[in-house]
């Protein structure tokens, strides 16, 4: 039915130690974005960039990866995509292995830590955000990158350009998607009976997850997959570079070329990431309802364009204010 687009066979896991137990792409990632981050906030401090001191370096960033990022990427995740945890299943909230987290939770785990980060030291928070804000896109990036090895939050579909992928999760989308041959889960589990005999006896969704899993190392699968799949863009690559590679850019070269007054860079932040984001998301399957025409990353990004706003009015009459400025 389709041409010959790419079937999505990455493994999340980068070492698999037993069943679903390993080191995953996923954490690989986290990490990665900790320690580019470290060696960044080291360079800048050394080099004066900002109130933080190269002793302080590596306290900051331990504690802001597990108070700012996890914990507020965790956070945000349940509170703004997934509500009814809280109540339905509050234990679920601390199942990140199952994953779930919100890069705007994480953001806004950073601001509350970094504020209170520097009142308890009694330096500029403003000072400390802009070095961080240039660091934050490499800790972006690398999540985008591992989403896309995880073949999750995919594209919209269908596109026919040269570059579409096709992703087995989406069998675990809507079960009523219906492809030319039937329902999409239901077409699967039945073209892959043969090969699987033990799809049949199976609940639909494990069976659906057994053939993403055989999907990884089964071409006949994939043969299977490459004619009921939609092609979809490979938004995860999209993101990757626009919230990564090219916000990273604009903000180093901010950075690099505002010692004072501080807030330039964390105001540019907040109106770059936003603008980057909505973009991204155009591109992107929505994974919770719209609001309204935005889906809820874009509608979250909205309010960042705010916060951006008074970051730098905040600067500039800072620096209206400088003898000589």
């Amino acid at each position: 039915m389709w041409l010959a687009f790419y079937v999505h066979n990455l493994d999340p896991f980068l070492v698999r130690f037993y069943d679903d137990v390993g080191i995953r792409w996923y954490g690989t990632a986290y990490l990665a974005g900790f320690v580019a981050a470290f060696y960044l906030l080291k360079s800048l401090a050394r080099k004066g960039y900002g109130s933080l001191q190269e002793a302080q370096v590596p306290d900051f960033v331990f504690f802001a990866a597990i108070f700012g990022v996890l914990l507020g990427g965790r956070l945000g995740y349940v509170l703004f995509y997934r509500p009814h945890m809280i109540l339905d299943d509050p234990l679920g909230i601390f199942r990140v292995w199952d994953g779930g987290m919100a890069s705007h939770g994480g953001i806004l785990g950073l601001v509350i830590f970094s504020f209170i980060y520097a009142r308890r030291h009694h330096i500029s928070w403003t000072g400390i955000g802009d070095n961080l804000v240039a660091a934050a896109p490499l800790g972006l990036m690398f999540g985008r990158l591992a989403n896309f090895i995880n073949g999750e939050l995919y594209g919209r579909k269908i596109t026919t350009v040269p570059w579409a992928m096709q992703f087995p999760s989406e069998l675990l989308d809507d079960p009523n998607i219906v492809t030319p041959y039937g329902p999409l889960r239901e077409t699967a589990i039945r073209q892959c009976l043969p090969l699987d005999p033990g799809l049949g006896s199976a609940p639909p969704i494990d069976a659906a997850k057994a053939i993403i899993a055989a999907a990884r190392t089964n071409p006949q699968i994939r043969e299977i997959l490459s004619h009921i799949l939609t092609p979809r863009h490979p938004s995860q690559l999209y993101e990757a570079f626009l919230e990564g590679l090219l916000l990273f850019a604009c903000l180093i070269t901010i950075r690099l070329r505002f010692r004072q007054p501080d807030g330039i860079t964390t105001g540019c932040f907040f109106l770059l990431y936003p603008t980057m984001r909505i973009i991204g998301e155009l591109f992107r399957e929505p994974d919770a309802p719209l609001t309204g025409p935005f889906t809820r990353g874009q509608f979250l990004s909205l309010f960042m364009f705010l916060v951006g706003i008074a970051f730098l009015a905040h600067a500039l009459r800072r620096k209206k204010g400088t003898p000589g400025g």
